[in-house]
This record gives structure tokens, sequence and C-alpha cells, in this order.
């Protein structure tokens, strides 16, 4: 599939767009280390189409006491395969995080 040919101005609109993705994704983020969110809140997102692209690690290691490894580990634990996003979790899988997270 070919890449589409944009002009200056649909570039510049898309790339703003992104930005604004990119800038509320961190404000969740933001809010959930910072305690205004908890992790049922975020999830309860899921169904926003910004928040719903963040991936499902990203968000695990967001949270206070987590990094790279215990993330990967608790991903496994609970078999949510490494590229899944929020908007992609089965209720399962959510009410798995929960419980072990939440």
């Amino acid at each position: 599939m070919a890449i589409p040919q944009l002009s200056p101005e649909e570039r510049k609109a898309a790339l703003e767009k992104a930005k604004a993705a990119r800038i509320k994704r961190a404000e969740v983020r933001d809010d959930l280390k910072s305690g205004k969110l908890s992790l049922k809140d975020v999830l309860g997102m899921k169904d926003d189409p910004i928040v719903g692209r963040m991936k499902v690690s990203t968000l695990i290691e967001t949270l206070p006491g987590y990094g790279k490894a215990k993330a990967e580990k608790v991903m496994k634990d609970l078999q949510i395969a490494e590229s899944r996003r929020l908007r992609g979790l089965g209720d399962r899988q959510q009410a798995a995080l929960l419980e072990r997270l939440g």
C-alpha cells in the first residue's frame, strides 16, 4: 500500500492532530501517576479513540513501582500480548488487570 501524498495543509493538520493525541495520552499517564485517576478510570476510557490507542505495557509502566521488567512480567502472567492496546483488551483481561494491579 502506497503512502498517500498530502498537501502541505493536510500534512500540517495531521501533525497537529497527532500532537494533540500524544498530549492527551501524556495527561492521562500523568493523572494516573499522580493519583487523580485510578486504573479503573483509565480502563473505562478505552472506548475513547485517543486513550484506546495507548499500549497496555505503557499504562502498566506508568503505575508507581512498575518499570519495564515488572510490566513485561505482569503482561506475560496475564497472557496479554506485548502489542496489545487498551481498546483491544477483552473483559477477562481487563478484570485480571484490575485484580492484579487495581
